[in-house]
């Protein structure tokens, strides 16, 4: 059977995942630096990046919700299985989870929200339990997020140099027969 993935799919994937990690980075980055105008410049980039990993992650959502559940190449074991499906679902949570915590930060700090100059939410009064509430999700949620992708990425080596399950040469766009029937 052959298991190919639609073109969509794979330019999501990657555009998501790519960006994530780029924005994921840049905000450990940012956050060791030292207060001034270079780090709220800085956070500003990172907020407008953050902004667009929440459109596209929500344009993958939709789509994988049109498509429906990805098969798998290879057969799994039940333990694989739900640790594969665990994975994907804390990175596709984690991909609308961290832009939102982040936009919680800012609008609840007062600071409203601009990407890439263009206001989204105007600076108003804090809102105290919101800014909160998305502080108290965004920092933890990043260092469980890249044991995600770690997991993510281990499993997808294990696939390519250990399965030969030609998983990863689906995810760039391969058709691959699939050993589930």
């Amino acid at each position: 059977m052959d298991k190919s993935l639609s073109k969509p799919t794979i330019i999501l994937h990657w555009l998501t995942g790519l960006l994530f990690i780029g924005v994921l980075a840049f905000g450990l980055y940012v956050e060791e630096m030292p207060r001034g105008p270079e780090k709220f410049e800085m956070l500003a980039l990172h907020k407008s990046f953050g902004f667009t990993v929440l459109v596209i992650a929500l344009m993958r959502l939709f789509w994988r919700l049109f498509e429906g559940e990805i098969s798998h190449v290879a057969k799994l074991t039940p333990w694989q299985d739900m640790l594969a499906k665990g994975t994907h679902m804390l990175l596709l949570i984690g991909t609308l989870l961290m832009p939102i915590s982040g936009i919680m930060m800012s609008v609840g700090g007062g600071h409203g929200l601009s990407v890439f100059g263009f206001e989204i939410f105007a600076k108003a009064d804090k809102i105290e339990w919101v800014g909160n509430l998305g502080h108290d999700i965004h920092g933890p949620a990043a260092w469980v997020l890249i044991a995600a992708i770690l997991l993510h990425v281990i499993g997808a080596l294990k696939h390519q140099f250990f399965d030969k399950d030609g998983t990863l040469a689906r995810m760039l766009g391969a058709k691959v027969k699939s050993d589930d029937q």
